[in-house]
């Protein structure tokens, strides 16, 4: 399996990448969740599980400590297999921030969090990936997730991604609810082109 230092450490080089890549694209690091109760909701979800989860992982995973403190974590017998969920959860762990980044850089001026309708000078973005899916930060976000859980093979982290999952759908009708009345047809044209999620299929 992969050495858990090694792990650790990736995460952390990752969270610092992505950290400057939003300062450098959008001018800002943190933003304050606003909106209806469920915006603020998927919001704060999504800064305590970039910001307090994803480190903590590291850190435990830089000490050792995370069988001890993670009671979830599934005990795989067969080292091939452990190796290969370690290597999968990597491989979308690692695309979870390039998307992400990808995002930001796209949006750059333009990135407020999800949920809030569009500014006054705000244009329809269909560039990047956003030509790929409508909501390639959310995807991200899931991705993330999902790497996370497979990287620690951790049932708790298996959990986020579902509860995740499950908060974003409702975000992303009240989102696109919001675009169609800001853009029109326009996006009416960009939404008929485009999955939410996955490309070419979800």
């Amino acid at each position: 399996m992969i050495d858990d230092r090694v792990l650790g450490l990736l995460i952390f080089v990752l969270l610092a990448v992505l950290v400057v890549v939003k300062q450098v694209a959008t001018g800002r690091i943190l933003d304050r969740p606003e909106g209806s109760l469920l915006v603020q909701l998927v919001n704060v979800y999504n800064l305590v599980f970039l910001l307090v989860v994803n480190p903590l992982a590291g850190v435990l995973l830089l000490t050792g400590r995370l069988a001890a403190v993670d009671p979830s974590r599934v005990a795989v017998r067969e080292p091939w297999l452990g190796t290969t969920v370690q290597i999968v959860g990597l491989a979308v762990y690692v695309v979870g921030f390039a998307v992400m980044a990808w995002a930001l850089i796209t949006l750059r001026r333009g990135y407020q969090l999800g949920g809030l309708a569009p500014r006054a000078d705000d244009h329809l973005v269909t560039t990047g990936p956003y030509s790929l899916v409508r909501h390639p930060m959310y995807a991200s976000v899931l991705l993330i997730s999902f790497g996370l859980a497979c990287l620690t093979q951790s049932s708790i982290g298996l959990g986020l991604f579902g509860v995740y999952l499950v908060l974003i759908h409702p975000l992303m009708r009240i989102e696109e609810t919001r675009l169609q009345n800001a853009y029109g047809e326009s996006y009416s044209a960009y939404r008929r082109g485009t999955r939410r999620l996955i490309p070419f299929v979800y």
